[in-house]
């Protein structure tokens, strides 16, 4: 018998309304319970109306994509939270650690969106989840009399810079190269920039900070003891607290600091002078950071590719003293004066962070990042210059990728003089640090491939890197080292990634996590794990 055609459509929709329901993880109470719970725990009132989202509402995918920076973990089929939750004030973040505590729910927390892995705003072993994003807790207070400045986890490293240059032309910050990243996150890696040869990381000029604890109690670097506050600066973010602030000290710059970019291709000799460079950046005046980009173009013949690397260069001084140190150092670049252009500090941060020549410094105060794709990155670091024959079969590889992207950082200088164990990030006495990404645009279709190639090519350069543990910088992070399993992280597990993002500090730091949160509340794919407590198995 056939049934008439509104039955059908009220069938289905009933079908649908059930289907609905059958996917939603929780129980529709779960929102009012958390918002009962943060209106009781918080010291300020919540503007809940701009400051709740949930996946019902028009705003929460804007919300969500807002300062995600990795496509691939924005596919609809990537598990999205329940909700997120924007604070406005200090308090939110405690009551927000009290009730995802109280009510269960497992929480991330997002800065700038930039974790590689999107680790702070897709959780990929365990559901239901929320997220608080700190985006709108981004004051920067700038003391130039006292050489330092307050800073909050939401804002970025661009806006950092912007704040410090406005108050004096001869004070900066040695972070990072990328101008939209959040300082909460970015600093909890060790994050390196363009002075790290002469001053260390950001994490080595961190000298206090305001962390939400388990407790939700508010704590500073005296209230949290000297181990926490160890801990937080590079052994990655999300495992011991939210960081709501850090306290940095800044750095002297030069009124005029120079910058040039000068590139090479295969045909002009991209592998010899590559080769020499590894034997010259890390030893060369650590007032001149080199780094080298490494890309397709193309070919002298219609339609060939070749590799192109581009020597990307900043100078704590003027081009007169720079064209001398290249000259005496690392003639074979044949970098003249006229390929180099004296600026400020402000404007060389635009120049490394690829802005094209001319754009105010304004641009900063956007927080935003220029564009967004799909992409894969993996890292390493070289103890011992790579041979030119390692070279050759490295541009063979990258010849087979549709754009592929090498960055090579020179260590050296500062880096080589901090102990490893400083703090705990310990990639100290290397040459330097190798990125790798593959980057696409047309989403999931070709991921499988362009993920296959970089693992590819990072198994043909094991033999050329560091080894036992064949390390890796936490803040370029990578799920192929291993993940922690849902709510039963291992030590022995966790050791796979563990030690490769540490070294030893990583023993130093789960015996702080089994301290400071036992019961391992702050927790992702990668975070460190606490030590079982006596007596469970």
């Amino acid at each position: 018998m056939m049934l008439p055609n509104f039955s059908v459509s009220s069938l289905v929709f009933f079908l649908l309304i059930s289907a609905s329901w059958a996917h939603t993880r929780t129980p529709p109470s779960i929102q009012d319970n958390l918002i009962k719970c943060l209106s009781k725990y918080s010291q300020t009132s919540v503007p809940f109306s701009q400051a709740f989202f949930t996946p019902n509402t028009s705003t929460f995918t804007t919300v969500l994509e807002s300062s995600a920076q990795n496509l691939r973990y924005l596919v609809p089929s990537m598990p999205k939270p329940e909700f997120i939750f924007t604070p406005v004030h200090d308090s939110h973040v405690q009551a927000a650690v009290i009730c995802s505590k109280k009510l269960q729910i497992h929480l991330r927390v997002r800065s700038g969106g930039h974790d590689y892995e999107g680790l702070s705003y897709v959780s990929q072993i365990e559901t239901p989840f929320i997220v608080v994003d700190l985006a709108k807790l981004r004051s920067v207070n700038v003391d130039i009399k006292n050489n330092n400045a307050w800073i909050q986890a939401g804002a970025t490293i661009g806006e950092v810079y912007y704040r410090v240059a406005e108050k004096s032309k001869t004070h900066g910050f040695p972070a990072g190269l990328c101008t939209s990243l959040g300082v909460g996150g970015h600093i909890t890696g060790g994050a390196y920039g363009s002075m790290m040869r002469k001053y260390g990381l950001a994490a080595d000029n961190a000298i206090d900070a305001r962390i939400v604890d388990v407790k939700g109690k508010i704590l500073d670097r005296k209230a949290m003891g000297e181990d926490l506050f160890w801990a937080i600066r590079g052994g990655g973010g999300a495992s011991f607290g939210i960081i709501l602030w850090w306290k940095i000290k800044l750095v002297p710059v030069p009124a005029t600091v120079t910058v040039f970019a000068v590139a090479k291709t295969l045909e002009t000799g991209a592998t010899k002078l590559l080769h020499r460079w590894q034997q010259v950046a890390p030893v060369i005046d650590e007032d001149l950071f080199i780094r080298v980009f490494i890309q397709l173009a193309n070919g002298t013949q219609t339609g060939s590719k070749t590799v192109t690397t581009v020597y990307q260069a900043q100078f704590l001084g003027g081009a007169d003293r720079l064209v001398h140190v290249m000259q005496k150092s690392f003639p074979e670049l044949g970098v003249t004066r006229k390929d180099c252009t004296e600026t400020s500090w402000i404007k060389a941060v635009l120049f490394i962070a690829g802005y094209p020549s001319g754009t105010p410094t304004e641009v900063l105060l956007q927080g935003k990042s220029t564009g967004k794709n799909y992409f894969k990155a993996k890292s390493d670091f070289v103890q011992n210059p790579i041979p030119e024959t390692g070279l050759q079969g490295l541009w063979k590889r990258l010849l087979k990728e549709a754009s592929p992207l090498m960055i090579l950082t020179p260590y050296g200088g500062m880096m080589s003089k901090i102990s490893e164990s400083a703090i705990p990030f310990p990639h100290r006495g290397v040459l330097f640090k190798i990125q790798y990404v593959s980057g696409w645009q047309d989403g999931d279709k070709t991921e499988a491939k362009h993920m296959n190639w970089i693992r590819k090519l990072y198994s043909y350069m094991a033999p050329y890197v560091t080894m036992s543990p064949r390390q890796a910088y936490v803040n370029y992070k990578d799920l192929d080292l291993g993940i922690n399993k849902k709510s039963n992280t291992s030590f022995i597990e966790a050791s796979s990634w563990g030690y490769r993002y540490f070294k030893d500090n990583f023993n130093r730091l789960v015996k702080i996590k089994t301290k400071v949160d036992p019961n391992n509340f702050f927790r992702h794919e990668q975070s460190i794990p606490p030590l079982p407590k006596r007596g469970h198995h």
